[in-house]
């Protein structure tokens, strides 16, 4: 399949090709739909891809060279499959995100381009890929997930270090428990 050649226009901006524009929305949705750190992320091969219809977990390899495995959502498989579409053929040892120069995403232009969307969508300097990491974590406790669970999920060696993620979630928590609480007092 070849790549095509469009590009998405964004009003008072320079034009990004749609496969930078793809790689993108790919890659954000899976820190966030994933709960990766950037490095797992941009650690990831194509033959490492979630595509629809595969309903394998990922294979992510974490710090320490700790393996696990995390469970993907469909809208994460199909950001992916429609990356992979915009970039065209690809062997499967190629990097799955890839720079404007064909080598293997760099952490610091991942970066950049969350600064370009998010000052595009008038967010707050600390969105930064990272805080959707946090915002995963947080996500889930809010929605009622155990937090030993978020813990595997996440790869973290200590509960501690879990905690701090779903902090400002727990303040949230209690702070909602105090104003519905009728002895909350």
């Amino acid at each position: 399949m070849a790549a095509r050649t469009g590009s998405i226009h964004q009003p008072g901006h320079a034009e990004r090709p749609a496969e930078q524009a793809a790689r993108d929305v790919a890659l954000f949705t899976l820190l966030y739909g994933c709960g990766l750190r950037i490095s797992e992320a941009l650690a990831l091969d194509v033959r490492d891809a979630p595509l629809p219809g595969n309903q394998a977990a990922l294979r992510v390899l974490g710090k320490g060279g700790k393996e696990r495995l995390v469970p993907v959502l469909p809208a994460v498989r199909e950001a992916v499959a429609a990356y992979l579409h915009e970039r065209g053929d690809a062997p499967p040892e190629a990097p799955l995100f890839r720079g404007a120069r064909g080598a293997r995403l760099s952490p610091t232009v991942a970066e950049r381009c969350m600064q370009h969307y998010r000052r595009l969508a008038g967010l707050p300097e600390h969105a930064t890929p990272h805080a959707l990491r946090h915002s995963f974590a947080t996500h889930l406790l809010g929605g009622g997930a155990d937090l030993r669970a978020i813990q595997e999920l996440l790869g973290h060696a200590s509960l501690s270090t879990t905690q701090r993620y779903t902090k400002v979630d727990a303040a949230a928590l209690l702070e909602t428990w105090r104003r519905a609480h009728p002895r909350a007092g």
